[in-house]
C-alpha cells in the first residue's frame, strides 16, 4: 500500500520511507544508480525534444502556422508556431511509456538488467498509471485550446474556463491536493487556485525569445534536486524529463528563435510545474523538518509568480484588462533600462536561480537558517521591483 505524501515518504516510487536527515550522504541524491537515470531521462527527453522541435518548425512553416509581427509583437518577420506539439510529445512520451513499462514489468519477476532503485519502487510507479493519465489528459486539454488560440485567438475567458475545469478535476476525482492536513473542501480551493494561478504564470512569461523556456528549466531542476532530496524518485524523473525536454526545444527559442511554443507550449508547462510541486510535501512534523518547508513550491517559481503579480497589478491601475498583452512584463522593463534582449533573459534566469536555489535545503534546515534563506530570496524580489519600477511611468506606451 502507497503511504501518505510526507516530507521523507516517496509514494511516486512505491511508498518507501527514507531518512530525512542525511539523504545526501545515503539518500537517492548520491546515488550513482539514480544519477545514471536522471542522466538518461534528460539526454532521451532534450534527443527527442530537439528531433520534435524540428520536424514542428518544418511543418509549421509549410503550413502557415506561423506567430504574424504587429501589436505588443517584438519579431519583425513570421515566426513558426508548434513549438507546443514537440514539447507535450517529448515530455508525456518518455513518461507514459516508463509508468506503461512499470505497469508490465511490475506483474512479473523484474528482469536482472533493471536498475535496483527502479525495482524497487517498481510497484509505486505502476500504481500511479491512472493518475499519469489524469495529469496527462488535464495538459492535452490545455494543450488543445492553447492550439485553438494560437491559431484563432480565442480570448482569456475559455483559456480560464478549461484552466479551473482542468485543476477542479485532479483536485476533486483525481486527489492530488496541496496542503492535505487542511479540510478537504479548503485543500481542495488552495489546490485549484495553485494550478490556475502558476498555469497562467508561465503564460505570461511567454513574452520574449527563450524566456519562459529557460525560466522552466532552472525551475524545474530545482525543484528535481529538491525532490530527490526528499527521498523521491519518480517525481524528479518527471521533473527532470522536462528539463531535458524544454532544453531541447531552447535551441531553437533562444533569442533569435525560430520556433514558439505559443499558449499550446506555455500553458501545459505551467501546469505541469504547479502540479510537481503538488506531488511533493516537504514538511512532515514528525521528521527532522522546519514548517517552512511548504514555502518550496513558491520559492522555487517566485519570479514567474512576481512577474505576474506586477503585472496584473499595473493593467488594473491603467483600467485595461488584466488579460490584455503589452510591454509592461519584467523583461520589457529591463530592456528600456538598455538591456539587450537576451541580456533582460539570461538576467531572469539568474533571478530564478537566486530566489529558488535556496528551497534545495529549505525544508532541513533551521528556524533561524530558514528565515535567512527566505530573506535573501525577499531581497532577490525587492530588488527586481525597485530594478523594475524606478522612475517607471505607468503611462508609458503599450
Amino acid at each position: 500500500e502507497v503511504t501518505k505524501r510526507t516530507f521523507a515518504a516517496d509514494p511516486w516510487g512505491g511508498g518507501i520511507r527514507q531518512p530525512a536527515v542525511g539523504v545526501l550522504q545515503t539518500g537517492v541524491l548520491h546515488s550513482r544508480i539514480m544519477h545514471t537515470v536522471v542522466l538518461l531521462a534528460v539526454a532521451l527527453s532534450f534527443l527527442l525534444s530537439l528531433a520534435m522541435t524540428a520536424a514542428v518548425r518544418t511543418w509549421s512553416r509549410r503550413t502557415g502556422f506561423v506567430d504574424h509581427p504587429g501589436g505588443h509583437k517584438q519579431h519583425g518577420s513570421p515566426v513558426a508556431l508548434g513549438g507546443g506539439i514537440a514539447l507535450v510529445v517529448s515530455i508525456f512520451g518518455p513518461i507514459l511509456v516508463g509508468v506503461v513499462a512499470a505497469r508490465i514489468l511490475d506483474g512479473g519477476p523484474p528482469p536482472e538488467w533493471l536498475p535496483a532503485i527502479i525495482e524497487t519502487h517498481l510497484a509505486g510507479i505502476a500504481s500511479k498509471f491512472s493518475t499519469v493519465l489524469a495529469i496527462a489528459g488535464g495538459a492535452v486539454a490545455l494543450h488543445i485550446v492553447g492550439l485553438i488560440d494560437d491559431r484563432r485567438a480565442l480570448g482569456p475567458w475559455p483559456k480560464f474556463a478549461v484552466q479551473l475545469a482542468v485543476a477542479l478535476f485532479l483536485a476533486g476525482p483525481v486527489g492530488i491536493r496541496a496542503v492535505e492536513a487542511l479540510p478537504a473542501p479548503l485543500s481542495i480551493a488552495v489546490t485549484v487556485v495553485w494550478i490556475v494561478l502558476i498555469t497562467n504564470a508561465f503564460n505570461f512569461l511567454d513574452n520574449m525569445d527563450g524566456l519562459c523556456a529557460g525560466v522552466t528549466v532552472v525551475a524545474a531542476a530545482i525543484f528535481a534536486v529538491a525532490s530527490m532530496r526528499a527521498g523521491q524518485v519518480f517525481v524528479p524523473i518527471m521533473a527532470w524529463i522536462v528539463v531535458g525536454s524544454v532544453l531541447g526545444f531552447l535551441v531553437f527559442n533562444f533569442n533569435p528563435a525560430s520556433v514558439f511554443m505559443g499558449d499550446a507550449g506555455s500553458l501545459v508547462l505551467g501546469y505541469l510545474m504547479a502540479v510537481l510541486t503538488i506531488l511533493v510535501t516537504f514538511y512532515d512534523p514528525a521528521q527532522n523538518s522546519t514548517p517552512f518547508g511548504v514555502l518550496v513550491p513558491v520559492v522555487v517559481l517566485a519570479v514567474p509568480i512576481y512577474d505576474m503579480i506586477s503585472v496584473v497589478v499595473h493593467r488594473m491601475r491603467l483600467g485595461v484588462s488584466p488579460f490584455r498583452g503589452d510591454q509592461r512584463h519584467f523583461s520589457h522593463r529591463l530592456t528600456r533600462r538598455g538591456f539587450s534582449a537576451r541580456g533582460a533573459v539570461l538576467t531572469i534566469y539568474l533571478a530564478t536561480a537566486a530566489t529558488g536555489l535556496p528551497a534545495i535545503v529549505l525544508p532541513t534546515v533551521d528556524w533561524l537558517g530558514a528565515i535567512l534563506l527566505l530573506l535573501q530570496g525577499v531581497c532577490v524580489v525587492v530588488m527586481i521591483a525597485v530594478l523594475e519600477h524606478t522612475d517607471l511611468d505607468l503611462n508609458e506606451a503599450v
